[in-house]
């Protein structure tokens, strides 16, 4: 049974719908939505999710909504935002370079944005918000120069990985050194930062994520043809029409502000753009770049790592970054050696 199927509008306009990705997406946003719910019921004071519609629908009891919309709504959107923004920042590095391991946890950019936050905490004392917008300049900063460096007529997957594994290492060694000389108080208060974390979020980290997110999504998935194309090569989408490093450049800059912006409202979470890109290929079985899965896929890993860290450990609450880190860890052992296997490394 085929899963693509040609779909025809009226003026002669058609579109290909491939069923099992869409199937797939329908089922992981129902995965994601319904966890949603469970996990604003969950905490010191449960509710049960029947009253967390109800109080989401503005018809609750005082008492469950203000628990619900003010204290756990926040952390749960932010959880969705940063996920999505993760699995479709990873996609695109993904198959920018066409390598699996072209995420921003081994390209550099997580270690980027931590070393804007850690100025901005050990060298200035600066509140949330600052930390927040020294992540998205250490991001942004991190990305241009992997790019520059990555540069020789144009930006190839390989060189391009090798560059930010060694741009990687530069940033782990600048925040070991800016941990070293911060204070007892600023020190605790970046390593905690530093491992990722859901806890006390709310609409102050929201609010520009969401605006990032709705800014940036549209104009990817409008160059999703052409990225398509890149995927069989520059020759051929040179030949097709496709300006190829301005659509790179133009994909680039997207993932490493959608990178930047998830890192500044939870901290560096990792290996959620490394993982959801791969698991939404293997599910949907599609060769492409698999863009609206591996988004919808992030999310729904990120908020089912923050129930476990919240519900599996009994009253030692862990950061959410710690559970991913586990399980992506023990995916990219995995994925090592599928590649090995297969001769690609």
């Amino acid at each position: 049974m085929k899963s693509q199927r040609v779909l025809r509008a009226p003026g002669g306009l058609s579109f290909r719908l491939d069923v099992r990705a869409l199937a797939v997406v329908v089922l992981l946003l129902f995965v994601a939505l319904t966890g949603s719910v469970l996990l604003i019921g969950t905490g010191d004071f449960p509710i049960p999710a029947g009253d967390v519609l109800r109080a989401l629908a503005g018809d609750g009891k005082p008492g469950q909504e203000f628990v619900v919309t003010e204290l756990r709504l926040p952390r749960v959107l932010v959880g969705l935002l940063v996920g999505a923004s993760l699995g479709l920042g990873g996609a695109l590095f993904q198959s920018v370079s066409r390598n699996p391991l072209g995420s921003p946890d081994v390209l550099g950019l997580n270690q980027g944005a931590t070393a804007g936050a850690l100025v901005v905490i050990v060298l200035f004392s600066g509140s949330a918000t600052q930390v927040a917008l020294g992540a998205l300049a250490g991001g942004l900063v991190t990305g241009a120069a992997i790019y520059l460096l990555a540069w020789r007529r144009g930006v190839h997957g390989y060189r391009l990985v090798l560059v930010g594994i060694g741009v990687s290492a530069i940033m782990t060694a600048v925040n070991g050194f800016l941990l070293t000389k911060a204070d007892m108080v600023d020190a605790a208060r970046a390593v905690v930062w530093m491992t990722g974390s859901l806890g006390g979020r709310d609409w102050d980290q929201v609010r520009p994520l969401f605006a990032l997110c709705v800014v940036l999504v549209p104009l990817v998935l409008g160059n999703a043809r052409g990225l398509r194309m890149m995927e069989m090569g520059d020759d051929v989408s040179y030949a097709l029409g496709v300006r190829v490093e301005r659509v790179r450049l133009l994909l680039m800059v997207s993932a490493v502000l959608l990178t930047a912006g998830a890192t500044a409202a939870a901290g560096p979470v990792g290996f959620v753009a490394l993982t959801a890109p791969q698991l939404a290929r293997r599910l949907t079985c599609s060769p492409g770049p698999n863009l609206v899965p591996s988004m919808v896929m992030g999310a729904t890993l990120l908020i089912a790592a923050d129930w476990a860290s919240q519900r599996l450990f009994g009253a030692d609450q862990l950061p959410v970054g710690v559970v991913t880190g586990v399980l992506g860890g023990a995916y990219l052992l995995w994925l090592l050696v599928i590649e090995r296997r297969a001769g690609r490394i």
